[in-house]
């Protein structure tokens, strides 16, 4: 592993351990050269995959840029960090299970859209704003009004009591 403060491919690792989750390993490692400590995650992968952007274009998948994009939704909203590691977990793996190595942005956005909504109402509304690109406040009204909807189905009405 290349340190990042000087650069050198010869770093140690100091200490291993799984994450909280069982998902990753944490690694601890230190550069002999610089001295500097630094943390590595390592993960599963089951194949690699390939994004597919609108405009055609394939890009490697890139799970920071999930968490990334997760993240800035998720901004000074009061969601505990195992949740969202959970929920990011959940769309790598539905990904790398669903047999295809080109994955549509658009089916990752469907996902992200999906998992903030079990979520984070507000959450969800932001990056579906950017996701749907929404140009008017109209937008932002219609999908809070399928939002609403859809809570409100969820909800049952108090039953009435006949004191006979």
């Amino acid at each position: 592993m290349r340190c990042p403060y000087c650069g050198s491919l010869d770093t140690q690792v100091k200490d291993s351990r799984p994450t909280d989750d069982h998902a990753s390993i944490r690694r601890r490692r230190v550069c002999p050269d610089c001295g500097g400590r630094f943390t590595t995650f390592e993960r599963v992968q089951l194949r690699e995959l390939t994004v597919v952007k609108r405009s055609g274009r394939r890009a490697p998948f890139d799970r920071d840029k999930l968490e990334t994009s997760i993240a800035h939704a998720l901004r000074k909203r009061p969601v505990a960090p195992e949740r969202i590691e959970r929920m990011v977990n959940g769309i790598v793996r539905q990904l790398e299970s669903s047999g295809e190595a080109e994955i549509p942005s658009s089916t990752i956005g469907e996902l992200v859209m999906e998992g903030l909504k079990g979520l984070d109402d507000v959450a969800y509304v932001r990056f579906a704003s950017v996701y749907k690109n929404f140009r008017e406040a109209k937008d932002f009204e219609d999908l809070l009004g399928q939002l609403g909807t859809v809570e409100e189905e969820g909800v049952s009405a108090p039953q009435s009591r006949s004191d006979d």
